[in-house]
């Protein structure tokens, strides 16, 4: 492995060595991504920024947020973790965001978009109330740099009378390709050097907020970005600036280079044998849904490709709408084309979907608009660890108003629902994880608010009420080892968690009730079961993650963990029915 120098180290390194570090950065992470699964593509272009980083700043004196913090692999090198980097994204090893828990050289934890100048002027106004003096930095990719925060701490830099500096790394790309008059406005700021007039005059917008522009128009360039850092480290100590650098996403590998998009997340080979990812399900129905139904259309929040939606872009571009980093805007933009008779898909993570709690409660909810939320990487989603683990879904929708909540058990009834949503004229969440492993035998009407019996054992000691591929397929599993030992049980898909099948719910004879899913406790499926018996005769089980953040590991490792399993389902039904 190679050596990767820092701190004091690096400032002595001259311009050759520097370049070749940049090298030996992009193998190291190419090599290590390729194995553990990671950001690759944005990593491998913030390289020579984060070598010029810490060639000018003194970390972690001067504090650094990377926003998102897809591009932090590099920084995190380059701060005492290059021993440990094998380890990036493992269970126990280091996270692939940034986290203060990890190292000092983290001085803020990240990994949704736009947080970063509002964090970094909120460490600013400490060091200037606490008479302390080093520098902030906040790192910001152009995909971004469209999200409606950045602006709203734009208009607070001179309220809060601080400076920083907001380095805006623009290579294009968020995940899909940027989108917007920001990013046309940017490319006009960035044209060649006959522009500088031209580009003097207009770069004045930043001006109007408090900051001072200035570019480096090869941002990969080392030199160059060493350089401008040392001028503006000098000019921090009396103004705000912004530079706007221009790099190549997966630089220096032609694969990432060509193809940015596909290789902005890597994954790890799996065991499992995945059979078909939902959101491709979802962009496939979607198409057949739309030939008939010429009111759908289609919203995402700069995701078109993960969430399945590049044929639907590609066939109904009148009926496609990408918005960037801008979840807010992409809810209410979905409740307002409802009010005018079109039927609005919008497709999003779990993880991001928190960000428009309040416009689904009002905009959508409240008016009661037929809008469908399609929630992809539902439950927990691995390796990127607490910031994007889709376990609180569930919980923050099911006390909505008006909202109807789906969980899928397979692929096979995820179509059925979404044919259930073409003609459902209120709001609907359907929500699933990344990938379909398991298709079922039984396949029944979706009618809402019904549940489904996988096992109808009437003579069955307990029942088992599970939503979701994973927990419905656990619960099975437990019901095989169960028949094994003699043990009857009844196995229930509770493929609608708003509404609750009240009719079964007070059907059910068996006085031991145990409920499974890939959710927080606290607000899901098991809590509102535990609702519904208050004060009555049973005894309830509940498999779900408790009220903690959940770290990083696979999918497997960390509901083995959790113990919501198959064998832990088993092992308490055994013991309790003694």
């Amino acid at each position: 492995m190679p050596f990767f120098y820092s701190g004091k180290q690096l400032k002595s390194l001259n311009m050759s060595q520097l370049n070749s570090l940049c090298e030996d950065l992009r193998q190291k992470i190419l090599s290590t991504v390729l194995k553990n699964g990671g950001h690759l593509s944005s990593n491998l272009g913030a390289v020579e920024l984060t070598v010029a980083l810490h060639y000018v700043f003194d970390f972690p004196e001067d504090k650094v947020i990377f926003d998102v913090g897809h591009q932090c692999y590099a920084h995190k090198l380059l701060t005492g973790r290059a021993e440990k980097f094998d380890t990036l994204r493992k269970k126990g090893g280091i996270s692939g965001f940034p986290k203060r828990e990890e190292s000092e050289f983290d001085c803020y934890n990240t990994g949704h978009a736009g947080t970063s100048v509002s964090a970094a002027l909120g460490i600013a106004k400490a060091r200037d109330i606490s008479g302390e003096n080093f520098n902030v930095i906040a790192v910001i990719g152009d995909g971004s740099f469209n999200n409606g925060l950045i602006y709203e701490a734009f208009n607070s830099l001179r309220l809060l009378n601080t400076n920083i500096l907001v380095i805006l790394n623009d290579n294009g790309m968020s995940i899909s390709p940027t989108v917007g008059s920001m990013h046309e406005y940017l490319e006009f700021l960035s044209e060649n050097d006959e522009h500088v007039a031209k580009r003097n005059k207009h770069a004045n917008i930043f001006d109007r907020f408090g900051f001072k522009y200035d570019g480096v128009y090869d941002g990969n360039n080392l030199e160059q970005l060493i350089q401008k850092l040392t001028e503006i480290k000098e000019r921090l100590k009396h103004e705000s600036v912004i530079l706007h650098i221009l790099t190549k996403k997966g630089k220096g590998y032609e694969f990432c280079e060509e193809d940015p998009e596909a290789t902005h997340g890597i994954s790890v080979s799996s065991s499992d044998n995945v059979s078909t990812e939902y959101s491709k399900v979802f962009g496939e129905t979607l198409c057949d849904l739309a030939k008939d139904n010429k009111n759908i259309v289609a919203v995402t929040a700069a995701m078109t490709s993960s969430l399945g939606l590049g044929e639907f872009f590609e066939k109904y571009p009148q009926r496609s709408v990408d918005v960037g980093i801008c979840e807010e805007h992409a809810t209410i933009l979905c409740a307002s084309m409802a009010t005018e008779g079109l039927k609005p898909y919008y497709a999003v993570y779990s993880t991001f979907l928190q960000r428009s709690f309040d416009e689904i409660m009002i905009d959508i909810c409240s008016q009661n608009l037929p809008v469908t939320l399609c929630i992809d990487r539902a439950g927990v989603s691995g390796a990127d660890g607490e910031t994007h683990q889709g376990v609180f879904d569930l919980s923050f929708l099911s006390m909505i108003p008006n909202l109807t909540i789906a969980v899928p058990k397979d692929i096979n009834e995820f179509k059925a629902m979404l044919k259930f949503s073409a003609d459902f004229n209120y709001p609907l969440a359907i929500r699933y994880p990344r990938a379909g492993k398991r298709v079922f035998k039984v396949q029944s009407k979706i009618v809402r608010g019904k549940w489904e019996e996988l096992s109808s054992n009437e003579n069955a000691d307990v029942a088992i009420i599970a939503c979701g591929e994973r927990a419905v397929t656990d619960a099975l599993v437990a019901m095989q080892i169960l028949e094994e030992r003699n043990i009857n049980v009844k196995v229930i898909n509770a493929r609608f968690v708003k509404p609750i099948d009240d009719e079964m719910l007070a059907s059910l004879k068996q006085k031991h009730i145990v409920t499974v899913e890939d959710n927080m406790l606290a607000g899901g499926l098991g809590s509102l079961i535990n609702t519904f018996y208050a004060n009555k005769d049973k005894i309830i089980k509940n498999f779900a993650y408790p009220d903690e953040f959940i770290t990083h590991g696979s999918v497997a490792e960390l509901m083995n963990d959790y113990k919501i399993t198959g064998k832990y389902i088993a092992e308490y039904i055994i013991n309790a029915i003694r």
